[in-house]
């Protein structure tokens, strides 16, 4: 009489863990579509894209109608003097930079797209840090 494991668990059914993580990615997929969309719908500035990983954050400055990128600040890489990008600090330093390089090319209003990640913790603290050096959004 030994213990039953449930149908469910990723453990015994590695196909329902499987077709999770399908549902899970298009979700994601989803969210961004749906947040970029709405910014490509106006139009009537360049967009401030974001991307995060666990060790790196990036930011660009794309105008869409020329299909061009306008600005980029990272932390990934031999130039990237903006330090580690797993944490808040990181973010604000990458927050920073991009509005600088974004003033010197005559940028002041962009649109914030945030992907598919949620508007906390990084992300946050790089829209704030670029709010604070002087974008408009």
């Amino acid at each position: 009489m030994g213990r039953e494991t449930s149908v469910g668990t990723s453990q015994s059914n590695p196909e329902r863990a499987m077709k999770q993580h399908k549902v899970v990615k298009a979700r994601k997929t989803r969210r961004a579509f749906r947040s970029r969309n709405r910014i490509r719908a106006s139009g009537t500035r360049p967009r401030l894209s974001v991307h995060r990983s666990d060790r790196h954050i990036t930011a660009q400055i794309i105008d869409d109608h020329k299909h061009q990128t306008l600005a980029y600040a990272t932390t990934v890489g031999k130039k990237a003097e903006l330090g580690n990008g797993g944490n808040i600090d990181g973010a604000k330093a990458v927050g920073k930079k991009i509005a600088e390089l974004a003033i010197a090319k005559g940028v002041k209003q962009v649109a914030f797209d945030r992907g598919p990640f949620r508007y906390h913790g990084r992300i946050k603290a790089l829209a704030e840090a670029a709010r604070q050096a002087g974008l408009e959004f």
